[in-house]
């Protein structure tokens, strides 16, 4: 039994929240770069974030592949690659 697959707007819903989370992922990793050494036991959190975006980035390579076979007649590279005011924004909840 095949299992059903996304709908569009389901591609695209999905893009935008994982281009979100890359993003957010790739500030974090820059404000690490800048603040501890770049070598060393201090630099694995940075270097493991490195390796985060990197699953991202292919994760939504791939997915955009899933788009393209499963939406031809509709499917667009903005999928899960959208511009930036189409991103999800990670909002972090304050402290009180």
């Amino acid at each position: 039994m095949t299992k059903p697959r996304l709908t569009q707007q389901e591609h695209i819903e999905l893009g935008r929240v994982l281009a979100g989370i890359q993003d957010e992922i790739l500030r974090r990793r820059v404000r690490l770069l800048n603040a501890y050494p770049r070598t060393g036991p201090e630099a694995v959190p940075a270097a493991k974030l490195k390796a985060a975006i990197q699953a991202l980035r292919e994760a939504r390579d791939e997915l955009e592949n899933a788009v393209f076979r499963e939406h031809p007649a509709t499917a667009s590279t903005g999928d899960y690659f959208p511009g930036e005011e189409d991103r999800a924004v990670i909002v972090s909840p304050r402290r009180s």
